[in-house]
């Protein structure tokens, strides 16, 4: 009851906005673009440029659809920026010379690895006078707030993991706000005659020790195919994650960052494969003192996708992984290594223009720490019941679907729901957790382009082996301003 009467005021409250934002919507720059080339402007130090959109009526059998209203979007950001060239202006400004410019902004959007929480490309851009060269500092002031109505539990982030099994009625409910999610970004990209294009990025955000402290989230370069740094999991695919305001987001979300080597190349705009080298955080193993302990990691992960895309974002995604998971006999003092898989089937589709349905499942063996709920505990690898001295890797599974309905561009309403299950072979302690869930609704409105809140109610839910079950709900709300 409580789930269902939330999320009828949320759509109540959608519907009011939905009216003042039509009003507004022509005069905060979200229309759909137009086909004719606009002029630019140059004043003295800085050029103001609109980008040119389909300035043909027609178009490659190849190119992809961008058609939905989350496209229409991307592409008020994509007209949000300030041009200022390092060499010099360009004495005029043709129509090559603007397709040039859109696709360096372009290359902030349409990545395989972009997140809906992931900040957006920057207001001020630094160019070179012919292209070649891009530069872009930005980033976003984020404010999350929460209040957490029935059974707080102990954390900033909405992990079904954590959900108390008693409840304490000295903190049954809890208010908090924090920073974290703040986020500051620098990209260089660039093309030369004789290496091809480049990309150089750095991204941070106040993630660390209490929300504030400042912490590395990435960190590559980017050579035509071939990456190499400090990158998202080539075994993820973030943008088949439904948004949400919690940091947290689904509970069977995969969205690693590892140092890695990737290869990765798309055919007729369409078919993108990747295969990557990466290596790995240490095993998450369920140590036994004096018995099993952990041993360093001397095998890389290997992890690979195929996807197929019809949209600027629609596509299917099929992403795999193999683990080496090492683990030391305290006794004997000898290393011994365990195989781990997994594998994650994602997409997101666009029914029809308002509407984007986000799917995801994921399962496999020993992959655990690479998930949202179960990297809280040590289930990559597990002891046999009854031999303490031989280690194996759990079978866990976990899936999403959401659905988003845009009532107008920048006004958007969501659902979804994730769950997460672990599969040992054998019944584990009664008091350890079996699966947890999250059942999200929510709504952003984008202000300006550049101005976005969000307000959300979960719920989530945790069984452990026993039967006994907790359950949590949260009200949050965002508040993000981006540059």
């Amino acid at each position: 009851m409580k789930s269902t009467s939330t999320l009828a005021i949320i759509i109540a409250l959608a519907a009011f906005q939905n009216s003042f934002a039509q009003d507004h919507h022509r005069a905060m720059s979200f229309d759909a673009p137009a086909r004719k080339t606009r002029q630019v402007t140059q004043p003295k130090d800085s050029v103001q440029t609109t980008a040119v959109l389909q300035s043909s009526d027609s178009s490659d059998a190849n190119d992809l659809r961008a058609n939905s209203l989350v496209d229409q979007q991307k592409e008020a950001l994509l007209n949000d920026h300030k041009i200022i060239y390092i060499d010099g202006k360009p004495a005029t400004a043709t129509q090559q010379h603007q397709d040039s410019i859109r696709t360096l902004i372009e290359n902030y959007f349409y990545d395989q690895f972009r997140s809906f929480s992931d900040p957006a490309a920057p207001y001020f851009l630094f160019m070179s006078r012919d292209t070649d060269l891009a530069m872009g500092i930005g980033g976003c002031v984020r404010i999350r707030g929460w209040y957490d109505i029935d059974n707080a539990i102990p954390a900033n982030s909405f992990t079904p993991y954590l959900i108390p099994m008693v409840k304490d009625p000295a903190n049954n409910s809890k208010l908090g706000a924090t920073p974290s999610g703040s986020t500051l970004f620098f990209r260089v990209i660039g093309r030369n005659k004789t290496f091809g294009n480049y990309q150089l990025y750095i991204e941070a955000n106040f993630n660390g020790y209490g929300g504030t402290d400042f912490h590395l989230k990435k960190a590559y370069a980017q050579l035509n195919n071939v990456t190499l740094g400090y990158a998202s999991s080539t075994f993820s695919d973030p943008a088949a994650l439904p948004p949400t305001v919690d940091a947290n987001g689904p509970a069977n979300k995969i969205s690693p960052t590892s140092v890695l080597v990737r290869w990765m190349n798309t055919y007729k705009k369409r078919w993108t494969v990747a295969a990557s080298v990466e290596l790995p955080k240490s095993a998450a193993v369920s140590t036994i003192a004096g018995k099993i302990g952990n041993a360093s990691q001397t095998v890389p992960d290997f992890a690979a996708f195929l996807q197929y895309a019809w949209g600027k974002s629609e596509h299917v995604r099929l992403a795999g992984i193999t683990r080496s998971l090492p683990y030391e006999d305290l006794i004997t003092h000898e290393r011994h290594f365990k195989f781990g898989w997994g594998m994650e089937l994602s997409t997101i589709v666009h029914p029809i223009p308002q509407m984007t349905f986000y799917g995801t499942f994921n399962c496999g063996e020993g992959h655990e720490s690479t998930t949202n709920d179960l990297q809280v505990g040590n289930y990559d690898l597990v002891p046999e019941i009854g031999h303490d001295l031989k280690m194996y890797a759990p079978f866990s599974l976990g899936y999403c679907i959401g659905l988003q309905y845009n009532f107008c561009p920048n006004l958007f309403a969501s659902v979804s729901y994730s769950d997460s299950r672990y599969f040992p072979r054998e019944p584990r302690q009664a008091s350890e957790y079996r699966y947890g869930n999250i059942f999200t609704a929510n709504v952003f409105w984008n202000l300006t382009p550049r101005i976005q809140a969000g307000f959300e109610y979960d719920r989530g839910t945790r069984q452990n082996w026993d039967g006994q079950r907790g359950s949590s709900d949260r009200l949050g709300v965002m508040a993000q301003f981006s540059f």
